[in-house]
């Protein structure tokens, strides 16, 4: 799965297209089930906030088919917002989750953001840890999302010039990475699966 993982590509989409609305129906679902979330008028605020020049959308596929999404939103200037991350139950604890936020930070400082934020709830507790790992930072509230109990933020570094970063050499150094925490928490018992669906 690992390997297979590092195939996968992310491909900008439109929140309205049936792609995107099959991944980010299925995230909706997931976080209803998990701590009750309504998804009334949300596709609607996508369709006007994750789309370009202020935001962006992208969906991951493999073999054709969705099977993680994420988008970014602009909130303040120099500052954007990741929303909608989600990764197909198939594919957690592969490192796609770390993946599909390292990408979404790049496509953020494409849109020139000098830092990210994003809000999650408290039930995604493998979430909050990913993003802990990942180097973010927790913050005071900054919205009045009323399902969101934790909010982070992460100041983004810009690349050297030309410099791009690998997906796959990325993608197994997170895998590596996380296999040595776990070690540490739960010495060999268990498989901790951070990459599943983090925010709302």
């Amino acid at each position: 799965l690992l390997v297979r993982a590092a195939t996968v590509t992310f491909e900008p989409a439109d929140p309205a297209s049936p792609a995107a609305r099959v991944a980010v129906a299925a995230y909706f679902a997931e976080i209803a089930r998990r701590f009750g979330f309504d998804a009334a008028g949300e596709p609607e605020k996508d369709a006007r906030l994750l789309v370009p020049p202020a935001g962006l959308f992208v969906v991951a596929f493999s073999d054709g088919e969705p099977v993680a999404c994420g988008g970014v939103q602009t909130i303040a200037e120099g500052t954007g917002e990741l929303k909608r991350m989600w990764v197909h139950d198939d594919w957690r604890g592969a490192g796609l989750g770390s993946r599909l936020l390292r990408h979404l930070e790049e496509q953020a400082r494409g849109l020139g953001h000098r830092a990210v934020r994003l809000d999650t709830n408290a039930a995604l507790s493998e979430a909050i840890g990913m993003y802990t790992r990942a180097g973010y930072r927790a913050v005071e509230r900054y919205n009045d999302n009323p399902w969101a109990t934790h909010f982070f933020e992460k100041r983004l570094l810009a690349l050297a010039q030309g410099e791009a970063p690998s997906a796959a050499g990325a993608l197994v150094v997170e895998h590596l990475a996380q296999h040595v925490h776990d070690l540490g928490q739960v010495g060999l018992v268990g498989h901790y699966r951070a990459d599943v669906l983090v925010g709302t």
